[in-house]
């Protein structure tokens, strides 16, 4: 039996505590992040895995150490390591002569492989090699997708939705304009995917809006696809499962259209008109001789009731 699958009661205040952060919750935590290093690793794929991590912080975890494990071949090492670092998601890279500079980057789900792409390493700039300002520790980026391979093709798309899930950092509810500090960017063209790191600068522009300018702060990388491994679309569909309590309630004869703008529907009982109270003006006065209809209806009715 695994140790990490017993059922294990805290001796401590401070063992409590951490047995209470993994539980399953609402909002779930921030998504951490580990990089591993293959047994085979070379010098291009360790400083790939360094400035990513470096991106990441604090929501990473680098491993130093080869560890010699194949993620497509067998991921109970890869599950291992999920469990003890209390990490969804993960990029592992090799270098070998069938597949040199090799990243695989993917997520779990219950601590077990969900999806993952492998991707080789055709061209790579580092951090180091641009000398340019870096952005401070945990910013959160901004990302960007453009070419149609991110909708149109599957693997693409998946690919999408990881690189989302790997760098978009915290949930936040408000964004500030001088928190936007950096964006990533992925292109997908001709086969490959190119990724660019670049440091947003707000200049004088003579009013109120500032004008942008993008620095390269690197990493940048010129990826090519090559093994993917997808999860069915069943087991996708229930890791995207949302709690009922955190779903929102419908609220009854209220709709919003294609452009977000809320209309509701309001029930009154029938209005009386006649007893409307309008503007008195000279105009609107009744006249004496409608007066003495109205008393004689008035009459009529009582005489009728009694």
């Amino acid at each position: 039996m695994d140790p990490l699958d017993r059922v294990l009661k805290p001796k401590t205040k401070r063992a409590k505590r951490f047995l209470e952060k993994r539980e399953p919750k609402l909002s779930e935590n921030i998504k951490n992040a580990m990089l591993i290093k293959g047994g085979n690793a070379n010098a291009t794929v360790t400083q790939v895995l360094k400035d990513v991590y470096a991106l990441k912080k604090p929501y990473g975890v680098l491993y130093k150490k080869k560890n010699i494990t194949r993620p497509f071949e067998d991921q109970t090492s890869l599950e291992f390591f999920s469990k003890k670092s209390d990490c969804s998601l993960f990029m592992f890279g090799s270098h070998n002569k069938k597949r040199p500079n090799n990243l695989v980057i993917g997520r779990m789900y219950d601590y077990h492989v969900l999806d993952m792409i492998e991707l080789g390493i055709e061209k790579f700039v580092s951090l180091k090699d641009i000398k340019n300002s870096k952005c401070p520790e945990g910013t959160k980026p901004m990302l960007i997708f453009a070419g149609d391979d991110f909708d149109v093709t599957e693997d693409y798309r998946r690919l999408k939705s990881l690189l989302i899930d790997f760098f978009r950092g915290p949930t936040v509810a408000n964004v500030r304009l001088a928190g936007l500090e950096y964006v990533l960017h992925f292109t997908a063209l001709q086969g490959k995917v190119y990724f660019r790191s670049y440091k947003l600068l707000l200049k004088k522009s003579g009013c109120r809006t500032p004008r942008i300018e993008l620095e390269e702060m690197g990493p940048s990388l010129d990826l090519v696809l090559r093994r993917t491994h997808l999860a069915s679309d069943d087991l996708y569909k229930l890791s995207m499962k949302m709690p009922k309590a955190l779903k929102p309630k419908k609220k009854k004869n209220m709709s919003q259209d294609t452009f977000g703008t809320t209309y509701g529907r309001i029930h009154m009982q029938k209005q009386d008109l006649s007893k409307l109270q309008t503007r008195k003006m000279k105009g609107l006065k009744k006249r004496p001789a409608e007066r003495i209809t109205e008393d004689q209806e008035k009459k009529s009715k009582r005489i009728k009731n009694n």
